[in-house]
Parts: structure tokens; sequence; C-alpha cells
């Protein structure tokens, strides 16, 4: 999966591939969809994961 398949918007996609992220992390891909549809969030993952981008990127999507 790709964060363009995730549909951040553009702003955010040239953001991310700036700074050379190409590929979402598992917790991530798991992650962003429900946030983008609007619904609620508990995620559990190991520190360096990408938590929490995983909860910012789809906020700044709105």
């Amino acid at each position: 999966m790709t964060f363009e398949q995730l549909k951040l918007i553009p702003p955010i996609l040239k953001a991310l591939a700036k700074e050379n992220y190409r590929q979402p992390t598992p917790i991530q891909e798991q992650a962003i969809p429900p946030v983008l549809a609007g619904r609620d969030l508990f995620g559990c993952a190991q520190t360096g994961t990408g938590k929490t981008a995983a909860f910012l990127l789809p906020i700044s999507n709105c």
C-alpha cells in the first residue's frame, strides 16, 4: 500500500515525498482509513512504528 492509496490530500503527499516517506507502516495502513472515515480509533504499537503520524496525517487531511 502507498500513501496515495490512503487518499491523503496532495499537500500531505508532497510533504511525505519530500521527507522520503514512501510507504506507510502497518499501524498507519490500519489506522488512517478509519480516521478518514470519521471513526474513533484506538491503536497500540511499539515505539518508533509511526503511531503519531497514523493519527496526524488523516487529521491534517480535513
